[in-house]
């Protein structure tokens, strides 16, 4: 694993995001699903750009990073790598929503209802971490 600068692990994970992802393991279990994790990446949409996808991973993608969180894998799509260096992935329920939230500094901007991300880019066109 590469990690982040300093031996960190590009992106860590709070305990309630831990403890959504293992409780929604269980469930796909008790379907007959057999998931090794989930998955965290970025992908195009949304107003501000960017949006984080978290989804079932069923096999590890040649160059993944695999971040453990108290026994939850949580693995890393090679193209949001960069754009995932010192992120925390926390899960937060509230009366008008829930699911997955990250706290990034390599964000730029975000939009105002806070699904959809914009990233520093340098000059070279590749994301600049912070």
């Amino acid at each position: 694993m590469f990690g982040a600068p300093g031996g960190k692990p590009i992106l860590t994970v709070s305990d309630r995001a831990t403890k959504q992802v293992k409780a929604l393991m269980a469930r796909a279990e008790k379907k007959g699903e057999n998931p090794l994790g989930v998955r965290v990446g970025v992908k195009s949409g949304g107003c501000s750009g960017m949006t984080y996808n978290v989804e079932y991973a069923t096999e590890q993608k040649k160059f993944e990073e695999v971040v453990d969180a108290d026994g939850v894998k949580v693995f890393i799509d090679p193209t949001a790598t960069m754009f995932l260096l010192g992120a925390e992935m926390d899960y937060e329920e509230t009366r008008f929503r829930s699911g997955f939230t990250f706290a990034n500094p390599n964000e730029a901007d975000r939009c105002g209802c806070g699904e959809s991300v914009s990233f520093k880019i340098g000059e070279d066109g590749k994301p600049v971490t912070a």
